[in-house]
């Protein structure tokens, strides 16, 4: 097994463009890491310079306390399943398998005892005298990952496995890769730009935007304390509601007022700002829809707000609601938690009250987008 070190790497196009940014991270051995981000954020870069299908413009690459900056992707004890699967459609899905353990030599019957083996993992025993035309596409991504299986390599990476796959299929292949990853019990590095796949599949997300490392954590850290508007924004969904509103303080406490309403901070809250010297200003607000607390009648400290939209969702309801400025708000509600009355006044045009609990609120810099709290 293996752990991986990126220091300073860096890619720069001949064009000059700089398509990864002076990347820093240690990976332990047997960590499952996904890098995770929009489109054109240098992931999937990162990934294949690991790789070496990249050549790095600087900085080094570390795989178990080897440079291998400059081997061959063959000599870097790695294995890889691409988003397109890759396989040959003259083979059958045996001789797929296969394929790079013949190129190496390795002995037929080797070969039949790694072939087998990944495919009972995989649940692909029955399709092994198959072509790849005969097979569903999570039938042609369980063989691109049995491939890179019976490798036996120190690192397995993965370029967004399963985008080609529909919901329904890309949850199933979620749970698998998860079962798979307690058997190999290897080091994984995912790339992804779907949010929820970051947050179920990995012990920590590397969060990147235009080549750089906004936010690295564990799932439950990027959610609850992100550093900047573009992790708390990108992470969630739906994602989180942002207001304008003002930090007031006052002696040693502080409140946030937004829409004629004063919310205390808590004391942890307090004393967070309180160390960095945060005095008044202006901030935008940051509350997740999950964390939105409605009330059908007014009451004190309570937002009221429209009802815009109200979609159905099975087990919640999303609604969406403006304020009197026009704010855009979206709020969770389980529907187990709904009398029949109170689903009926969630129809369009009808009044809500919102309120946001202290400890669910996030305040960023508005100028630089940074947490006051957690940046």
């Amino acid at each position: 097994m293996a752990s991986v070190k990126l220091t300073d790497v860096k890619k720069v196009y001949d064009n000059n463009v700089t398509a990864v940014h002076d990347f820093n991270l240690d990976i332990k051995d047997k960590e499952f890491i996904v890098f995770v981000g929009p489109s054109g954020c240098g992931k999937s870069t990162t990934l294949r310079m690991v790789a070496g299908l990249e050549d790095i413009s600087g900085g080094t690459v570390e795989i178990d306390g080897v440079v291998v900056s400059d081997l061959q992707p063959k000599d870097r004890a790695i294995s890889m399943v691409f988003e397109k699967y890759a396989l040959y459609p003259h083979m059958t899905v045996y001789d797929n398998i296969a394929f790079s353990l013949r190129l190496k030599k390795v002995p037929e019957d080797e070969v039949f005892e790694r072939v087998t083996n990944a495919a009972q993992v995989l649940g692909i025993t029955d399709y092994l005298t198959r072509k790849p035309r005969a097979l569903s596409g999570g039938q042609r991504q369980r063989v691109a990952i049995g491939r890179a299986m019976v490798r036996n390599a120190k690192v397995f990476l993965m370029d967004e496995p399963l985008s080609n796959l529909d919901a329904k299929l890309r949850n199933q292949m979620r749970a698998e890769i998860i079962l798979l990853r307690q058997k190999l019990d290897t080091t994984f590095i995912y790339v992804t730009h779907d949010q929820t796949e970051a947050m179920t599949l990995g012990d920590r997300i590397v969060i990147m935007r235009d080549g750089f490392i906004e936010q690295v954590g564990t799932p439950q850290e990027v959610f609850e304390t992100p550093v900047n508007l573009f992790v708390a924004g990108f992470i969630g969904s739906p994602q989180m509601n942002f207001l304008k509103a003002k930090l007031v303080k006052s002696g040693d406490q502080y409140q946030v007022s937004i829409l004629g309403v004063n919310i205390p901070l808590n004391p942890d809250q307090n004393a967070a700002l309180l160390a960095k010297g945060i005095q008044d200003q202006d901030i935008t607000l940051g509350v997740r829809p999950e964390h939105t607390a409605v009330c059908f009648d007014s009451q004190a400290n309570a937002i009221p707000c429209t009802i815009n939209v109200n979609e159905m969702m099975g087990s919640e309801l999303h609604l969406h609601l403006s304020s009197a400025h026009n704010d855009r708000i979206i709020v969770r509600l389980p529907t187990m938690d709904l009398t029949h009355d109170q689903r009926a006044q969630l129809s369009y045009g009808n009044t809500l009250y919102i309120t946001f609990p202290a400890k669910a609120m996030h305040l960023f810099d508005p100028k630089s987008e940074r947490s006051l709290i957690y940046g």
